[in-house]
């Protein structure tokens, strides 16, 4: 990966007080283009999680190649319809909120937009619950746990869908299009062991993790294959959805799925440095001031906190990108308010001078900025808000 020279992005933004975030639109669209040429001629649904900026999505999905929209909240997914963003919404993870629920099934065109995840009975049984029995039909789509278990002794992968086997799949599908007010029209299956997993971090288990992605994919291509089968048999499924930024490859390649998602290749956060598969250019940064020198080769910066979800681990901090060879304190950390990195690039740092950071999950930076200065060709061409800069919070 070249990294480009700090002074661009310096001089780019020299009129703005730190802390703020940038997006590098350059690198946003090459990566949009990497991700289609990766899908190989399957559409690919933009995960708004991993972007969470309307304006940014709204690019994504003007491009060939993108077609609709993963939400993670049903919530979320109503905004984008007012919005207009896409007529074409699929939400992710199922919803027990009856609020959204209510306003869901009282909005015929949110009713043809939106679709709704199930994995048991029990979701359908939250719906009736917050609107009653009586609603016009709600679009729902299946999931099935992608996870892989060898042997049926272990289970890699996230946890998600109680449906693995196709006769799971097959029985839940033929409850959903026996009862009442609800429309199954679309399969997803998520294996993030393979999307969502590095295989190229430089450690020794990198070739074990490769051969166990080989051995997941196969299992689930023909475990897919069979559920697709089974379930159109009970209902005419208007798509299939599979993979992630990680997987675009594999999982487009199977002849049952329609449509992949992705959305953190987009904008290349630390997590995705590790793949043999694909190395997104760093489209999203975000610059904190030096605010103390307590040593010659340290640099104190303010702010920067900015913790990934998930393990707690290094892997989930923050990194330090420009100037290159800066390195976090490993007592400290990136902190509350403020920020140690260390290195020879330290000795010429000065007070009020910028360290340019990468968060280590796609989405997650914008939770924490309410606007991203949009950089091309070594300016600021324009700034956008993100969620929180439009004053929503989905949780």
């Amino acid at each position: 990966m070249t990294s480009p020279d700090a002074a661009i992005y310096d001089q780019a933004t020299k009129d703005l007080d730190p802390p703020f975030a940038v997006i590098d639109l350059a690198a946003f669209d090459d990566n949009a283009d990497d991700l289609v040429r990766r899908a190989n001629g399957t559409p690919i649904r933009l995960v708004s999680k991993s972007v969470r900026c309307r304006y940014l999505l709204e690019r994504a999905l003007a491009k060939p190649g993108f077609a609709g929209l993963m939400c993670y909240s049903l919530a979320e997914a109503l905004w984008h319809v007012e919005q207009g963003t896409s007529d074409d919404i699929l939400v992710a993870y199922p919803t027990v909120d009856h609020g959204a629920l209510r306003r869901l099934v009282a909005d015929d065109r949110a009713r043809e937009i939106v679709t709704i995840m199930v994995d048991s009975v029990e979701h359908l049984d939250v719906v009736d619950a917050a609107v009653g029995h009586a609603h016009g039909d709600v679009r729902v789509c299946l999931e099935l746990d992608a996870s892989w278990r060898p042997l049926g002794l272990v289970h890699v992968g996230t946890r998600r869908s109680p449906v693995f086997t196709v006769r799971q799949a097959a029985e839940l599908a033929r409850k959903v299009v026996t009862r009442k007010g609800f429309r199954l029209v679309g399969l997803m299956a998520y294996e993030g062991q393979i999307a969502g997993f590095p295989d190229a971090t430089g450690s020794r288990t990198d070739s074990a993790v490769r051969w166990m992605q080989r051995k997941s994919a196969r299992e689930l291509a023909r475990r897919r294959a069979a559920t697709v089968r089974a379930v159109r048999a009970v209902a005419d499924l208007e798509f299939v959805n599979g993979g992630g930024s990680g997987s675009l490859e594999t999982t487009g390649a199977e002849r049952v799925v329609t449509e992949v998602a992705a959305g953190s290749g987009l904008i290349g956060s630390t997590l995705f440095d590790s793949y043999t598969r694909f190395r997104p250019r760093p489209a999203a940064l975000f610059a904190l001031p030096v605010v103390h020198k307590p040593t010659n080769n340290i640099a104190t910066l303010f702010s920067g906190g900015y913790i990934a979800s998930g393990p707690p681990s290094a892997s989930r901090q923050p990194s330090p990108y420009l100037p290159s060879g800066l390195k976090l304190l490993s007592l400290e950390g990136a902190g509350e308010v403020q920020t140690p990195v260390r290195g020879k690039a330290a000795r010429d740092l000065r007070l009020g001078d910028r360290v340019w950071l990468r968060h280590a999950k796609a989405g997650e930076l914008a939770e924490r900025f309410t606007h991203y200065h949009v950089v091309v060709d070594g300016r600021v061409e324009r700034t956008v808000p993100t969620y929180r800069g439009e004053h929503q919070n989905f949780g």
